[in-house]
């Protein structure tokens, strides 16, 4: 099922990807498998995106894991670990 879904970046992930949104039409039906597809497009999402970089992913403006379901409409962020000091 094809779906519109708003992604945003923040942060080193915005400068690397050139945006701070995008809207994408994707297949994914969870954010974990959104972000795989961003990866396989290539380019800055292949290297900031990648398995194994530690990157936080929000649905609808709450932190959430790779398997959260998504749905058309919703809004889905990236954005690398925050450390405080």
């Amino acid at each position: 099922m094809n779906q519109t879904i708003s992604v945003r970046y923040f942060a080193s992930i915005r400068e690397a990807m050139g945006t701070g949104c995008e809207t994408v039409n994707t297949e994914a039906a969870s954010v974990g498998a959104l972000r795989d597809e961003l990866i396989a497009r290539g380019g800055a999402a292949a290297q900031v995106l990648a398995p194994g970089r530690a990157v936080r992913m929000a649905l609808n403006q709450a932190l959430c894991e790779s398997g959260a379901q998504i749905k058309s409409g919703d809004e889905v962020a990236f954005f690398p670990p925050v450390t405080g000091g």
